[in-house]
């Protein structure tokens, strides 16, 4: 026993050795690492480093429980769970990836639904867009609509160069609904307004990532034309970096450009009105899109997007439940000599197995409890280093007790259906044949 006791010793000091190596190493990732190599190294150390230490995290907690116990039985419990600890380490390290990726994948997936959700509100906030074949059309839409809406907001874009990166420039007519809606990741006092004053511009979060530009930063927008940056705002979902400057200064900088689409600000009781009116000019029904329609087709695309996740997140679960049940069957026949003597001492078969399910929901709790700190770094790693080298932009992180909540209690079921096959065959086993382990020794 002494030889077994300083042989795990020996194998502890090595892992908790390759533990800190692996932190170090994910340290030095987060704070110097850049790109998404470094993101998904960062990613890979972490949660080795996290797997390889929680055997020696419950064999802490373990530990502790025994010191604490009260009664033979209870000290008998703590003992033997943290002697069956090894041979159950790689079915908990399973169980602990696993919840960790759900935590955090869907911790990734929440966020940005929120996020993208509250985006479309204020990206889509006319009631009605219109868009028109041409220039002549585009102009008679317009001198039609503005009598009959609240607000008519041109929309047009083109392609330029701003710091060295590809972009887009658009326009925005001062009105009411930017202020209103929109929101900055930073700005200076009153954007909107120096903007409508020509004063400057506004960029996207990725153009400020990719081009390294900050709040009042020089922005060339052409030949004798350079205005210091606005306001930062996220344009989450686009790829491409934008600018946006005031309606006027975009038709003296492109001034063959006529805006060929339109956002319509008026009571959306209203909005069947005025589709009618459209299509009696002749505008096509396909031309015309409601606020509405365009959200739900946006949503649906995102949910089709991220359906895969709740399929993976039940499959990694099953596969962890399934390790747990096979390692607790390869144990079974092995704990047999340990707990003979056990029984033999008065605790009866039913008790044994009601003890042997105990201790597998209760490893099953604590790998829980360490895998929702590892799921949230999980999801912090994926929404601000991944995201922003994949992506060049940001997602704020949200928290979602309740769904962790039922992940914990899913898990324990879990791992409470591992455990009740090798329970019932344990309580079912002939006294005969735990009588047979004393024969054997002898």
């Amino acid at each position: 026993r002494r030889a077994w006791a300083m042989a795990e010793a020996r194998g502890a000091w090595w892992q908790g050795a390759a533990v800190l190596a692996l932190v170090a190493l994910a340290t030095g990732l987060a704070l110097w690492g850049e790109g998404l190599v470094a993101g998904f190294a960062l990613l890979g150390a972490g949660l080795v480093a996290a797997a390889l230490a929680l055997p020696l995290v419950l064999g802490a907690i373990l530990a502790g429980m025994a010191r604490l116990a009260r009664g033979a039985l209870a000290q008998w419990f703590w003992a033997d769970t943290r002697q069956q600890l090894p041979g159950l380490s790689l079915a908990l390290m399973a169980l602990l990836l696993a919840m960790a990726a759900n935590i955090g994948v869907s911790t990734m997936v929440g966020s940005f639904r929120q996020t993208f959700t509250g985006f479309l509100d204020q990206r889509l906030a006319p009631e009605l867009y219109v868009e028109t074949a041409d220039d002549e059309e585009a102009r008679a839409i317009a001198a039609f609509l503005a009598p009959r809406v609240g607000s008519v907001l041109p929309l047009a874009s083109v392609e330029i160069e701003v710091a060295g990166e590809p972009a887009e420039l658009n326009l925005a007519r001062p009105d009411p609904t930017y202020p209103e809606n929109w929101r900055f990741l930073q700005s200076v006092e009153r954007p909107w307004q120096r903007l409508a004053a020509r004063e400057g511009a506004l960029i996207n979060e990725q153009l400020a990532r990719r081009a390294g530009l900050a709040l009042g930063d020089p922005l060339r927008l052409g030949p004798d034309t350079t205005l210091p940056v606005l306001g930062i705002y996220g344009d989450y979902g686009n790829p491409v970096g934008q600018v946006i400057v005031t309606e006027a200064l975009f038709a003296d900088l492109h001034p063959g450009i006529v805006p060929r689409r339109f956002g319509l600000r008026l009571d959306p009781d209203r909005v069947p009105e005025i589709r009618a009116a459209l299509e009696a000019r002749g505008l096509p029904g396909g031309a015309i899109t409601d606020q509405a329609a365009l959200k739900r087709f946006s949503l649906q695309v995102f949910e089709r997007t991220f359906a895969v996740t709740a399929a993976l997140n039940v499959l990694t679960l099953a596969v962890a439940g399934f390790a747990i049940l096979m390692s607790l069957l390869t144990l079974a026949a092995l704990r047999l000599p340990q707990l003979a003597p056990v029984w033999a001492l008065g605790l009866t078969r039913r008790r044994l197995a009601a003890l042997e399910m105990a201790r597998a929901v209760l490893l099953a709790a604590l790998t829980a409890l360490l895998a929702l700190p590892l799921g949230l770094a999980l999801a912090w790693v994926l929404l601000s280093v991944v995201n922003v080298a994949a992506f060049g932009w940001r997602l704020p992180m949200f928290v979602f007790p309740a769904a962790y909540g039922w992940l914990g209690l899913f898990a324990l079921l879990a791992a409470a259906a591992a455990a009740l096959w090798p329970a019932i065959r344990l309580a079912r086993t002939p006294p005969a044949v735990l009588l047979g382990v004393f024969a054997s020794e002898r």
